[in-house]
């Protein structure tokens, strides 16, 4: 079963998120609280929206998103910023429900597409997004700011 999250949903979210940084080999990394899912998703203008996979009653999967904007098509997109099933629940459809929901809200909401980032080395992952009909964007390379870099150019002399 594919739903919204709810409130009720944040520990299981916190938790799926957790294993999916230890399965992208960045555990310590990821240093998501409920508090902080909580706010994001259920604050007074969330950004962050979230959908979950349940079997016999239990979160085992969830997809976390936000709007993007396309400027050449004039239009919102999604884009996902986390898609995880737990292993033993693999192989049973859930990824895919998931991202169908996703699929249909791009529908439902006239949005122009849907998409999102995949490790060079998550094969598994590739080659199901490619049994979907999902492409890669070659010929893009993403860029980050983050930590001492984000705050030097954020700093006053770094304008």
């Amino acid at each position: 079963m594919i739903r919204v999250a709810t409130p009720a949903d944040v520990p299981a979210v916190v938790g799926l998120v957790h294993e999916l940084a230890d399965y992208e080999r960045e555990a310590e990394s990821c240093l998501l609280t409920g508090d902080q899912l909580t706010a994001a998703l259920f604050g007074p203008a969330p950004a962050l929206f979230g959908h979950v996979a349940e079997a016999d009653g239990e979160v085992v999967g969830c997809a976390l998103w936000f709007l993007n904007f396309s400027t050449w098509r004039g239009v919102h997109g999604i884009y996902l910023e986390d898609l995880y099933v737990r292993p033993a629940h693999r192989g049973a459809g859930l990824g895919r429900a998931l991202l169908a929901r996703l699929a249909a809200v791009c529908t439902e909401r006239g949005y122009a597409r849907l998409e999102w980032s995949v490790l060079d080395w998550n094969a598994p992952s590739i080659e199901f997004y490619r049994s979907l009909g999902a492409q890669s964007m070659d010929g893009w390379t993403t860029f980050r700011l983050d930590g001492d870099a984000l705050a030097a150019l954020a700093a006053p002399s770094g304008r």
